[in-house]
């Protein structure tokens, strides 16, 4: 079903979607998929985890929305639970990944303020994606992401992905900086993971020039990489995290976690949301986030992640037209050749949902709660589908 009341900024969409359970939705027609997308990332319990439906049914039952004039005991819940586990300090809560990204670059504008830098600017990186909103697609890099939206907004300088070095250029010739902005992995670039030592080498270098260290983990938290935030494999500690995505398993939910140099930053009247931390999104978050830690779904996405990364390295060796299998945890992706975005129609056509991005990567966004059945299935049907090409 297709319908001209809606804008074309997405295109024909082939498939129409009606259910979930677990790793599989079915469209109109009654066909099964197994879901390797996880909605972009979003669905890491799978679809229509019991806990999460009887958190909103129940939430929606007493109390949807009261606005932030109120107390809201859902909220700072999670709040609590989301300090437990990132090491940080505090959040503020919005409805989307570009939201708490907007809120990390008010952030860094108020720490550039307040240290009497007229104009602040914060070092983005290549081929990193940040949202979609006028600051967020300027700091995204990605032309056709940016294409038509000119003039875009002042106050980012663009350094290259994985090289300390460019940073320490810029840090030499640039007296305006305050912070750093980057995904710890980059998904929308395709799924490209930096060498050991850079974020640690990263959060040195900040330290060293006072600035702030925000990590884009709308795509990498929640359990996704195998831990509950991508830094926490390098044992540092950012001053802002921006997730979203993964956080309501589906319910619209932002949060922007800082540490002691970017709390107190915000005052009361300087930023806001009329949604952001709801009741409702609140309810679906935290029993989410219970669900990711009482059954242990950070290190089943490290194990399941070595596990499909080995079968489909071993499954695709021999196809020529692999260039390479990367990513960690539940984050994977195969790098091809040549452009691939057919594959999307053809991997739906043997009941497989799958997204291709940076134009040549198969990315793999499985739920946490894949089992090795299912990993198998993806892996046999991938194998099939790129041994046809």
């Amino acid at each position: 079903m297709t319908s001209d009341a809606l804008m074309n900024n997405y295109g024909t969409r082939k498939i129409t979607l009606t259910k979930g359970q677990g790793c599989w939705v079915w469209d109109d027609q009654g066909k099964r998929y197994l879901d390797a997308i996880s909605g972009i990332a979003v669905c890491g319990l799978g679809h229509a985890h019991p806990a999460v439906a009887k958190a909103i049914a129940d939430q929606a039952a007493t109390l949807t929305h009261c606005s932030n004039l109120y107390n809201i005991p859902g909220q700072e819940a999670l709040a609590e639970k989301l300090r437990e586990l990132s090491g940080l300090d505090k959040m503020f809560f919005c409805n989307s990944g570009a939201e708490a990204n907007e809120a990390a670059i008010k952030l860094a504008r108020l720490f550039g303020h307040s240290k009497g830098i007229a104009e602040p600017t914060i070092i983005v990186l290549e081929n990193a994606f940040h949202g979609r909103t006028m600051a967020t697609l300027t700091a995204t890099g990605n032309r056709k992401v940016q294409a038509g939206f000119e003039p875009l907004v002042s106050g980012f300088v663009r350094a290259p992905y994985n090289d300390l070095k460019s940073l320490q250029n810029i840090a030499k010739n640039n007296r305006n900086v305050v912070a750093v902005l980057m995904e710890p992995i980059q998904g929308e670039g395709g799924i490209r993971t930096p060498a050991a030592d850079y974020l640690p080498g990263l959060r040195q270098l900040c330290d060293e020039q006072n600035w702030l260290l925000m990590l884009d983990e709308i795509q990498t938290g929640n359990g996704r990489t195998g831990k509950y935030f991508n830094y926490q494999h390098f044992g540092i500690l950012p001053d802002v995290v921006t997730t979203a995505k993964g956080l309501g398993n589906g319910m619209p939910i932002g949060a922007c976690l800082t540490g002691p140099k970017a709390s107190e930053l915000m005052q009361p009247g300087s930023h806001g949301s009329t949604f952001g931390g709801n009741p409702l999104a609140c309810a679906a978050a935290l029993a989410t986030v219970n669900v990711i830690i009482e059954q242990q779904l950070c290190d089943k996405a490290a194990t399941m992640g070595d596990y499909l990364k080995q079968q489909l390295a071993e499954n695709l060796a021999q196809n020529s037209d692999v260039l390479e299998v990367r990513g960690q945890g539940l984050m994977l992706a195969i790098e091809m050749k040549q452009p691939c975005a057919e594959l999307v129609d053809k991997a739906a056509a043997k009941g497989l949902l799958i997204n291709v991005t940076a134009q040549s990567v198969i990315r793999l966004l499985p739920p946490l709660t894949i089992s090795h059945k299912e990993a198998d299935q993806l892996v046999q049907i991938l194998g099939e589908l790129l041994t046809q090409e």
